[in-house]
């Protein structure tokens, strides 16, 4: 039977702290989620390697982020023991569970109907109790919760994320990863008055997200 608790160390010790997380809180929360839970069960022996892994068989569109930029995303983001937090595009339920040790609620949306059962027995056996799972289209966020300290964004989006900056408060904070023509990056938006300022954090991919992507220009 494989040692999870091991393959967690090996983890945090060779991917996670030599990409410069030094937070440790998030270190320790690494630690301490079982990813192999989360995800589908040919992916089990891979789920603390450096990858994108499928989480369900019935959504073989929809990849968990990496351990990497999981851990990086999160570490930019605002959070604490009085953060209101909301993950879009949730999936099985990995991301929400990280965020449930890091801040006082967490709001997980997800729009897959296969994935949302997945994460509503996950976060039930690793007992994350301050996540509530909501059902809705991911680009439209979750507005009824609003407005949130931090958001993170499970997996690539092409479009701006206007909906959603507009549910942070202001100051908060939202983490994605953003895929152009050119370049795939992490970047976060912070909430400034009415609008957003924005700035890249480092290269990074990820699948990308149903509805976020970019409309295609109209060519003669």
């Amino acid at each position: 039977m494989a040692d999870f608790a091991t393959l967690r160390r090996r983890m945090v010790d060779h991917q996670i702290r030599p990409s410069a997380v030094t937070d440790p809180d998030v270190i320790q929360t690494m630690l301490a989620v079982p990813r192999h839970v989360f995800v589908a069960e040919d992916e089990i022996p891979f789920a603390y390697a450096e990858r994108e892994l499928l989480m369900s068989a019935k959504a073989p569109e929809r990849r968990m982020l990496t351990p990497i930029n999981l851990a990086r995303l999160i570490q930019a983001l605002p959070l604490g023991p009085e953060a209101n937090t909301m993950v879009v595009g949730c999936g099985s339920g990995c991301s929400a569970a990280v965020l449930a040790h890091l801040s006082s609620s967490v709001v997980a949306v997800e729009e897959d109907p296969a994935l949302l059962a997945q994460a509503r027995e996950c976060l039930a056996e690793v007992a994350a109790a301050n996540v509530t799972l909501e059902e809705g289209k991911l680009v439209d966020g979750w507005s009824a919760e609003a407005p949130y300290d931090a958001i993170l964004v499970e997996g690539a989006i092409e479009a701006s994320p206007d909906a959603l900056i507009s549910q942070l408060k202001p100051g908060g904070m939202l983490a994605a990863i953003q895929r152009s023509e050119r370049i795939s990056r992490a970047m976060i938006w912070e909430r400034v008055g009415d609008s957003a300022a924005n700035w890249p954090q480092f290269e990074a991919w990820a699948t990308l997200l149903p509805g976020f992507d970019r409309e295609a220009a109209f060519v003669f």
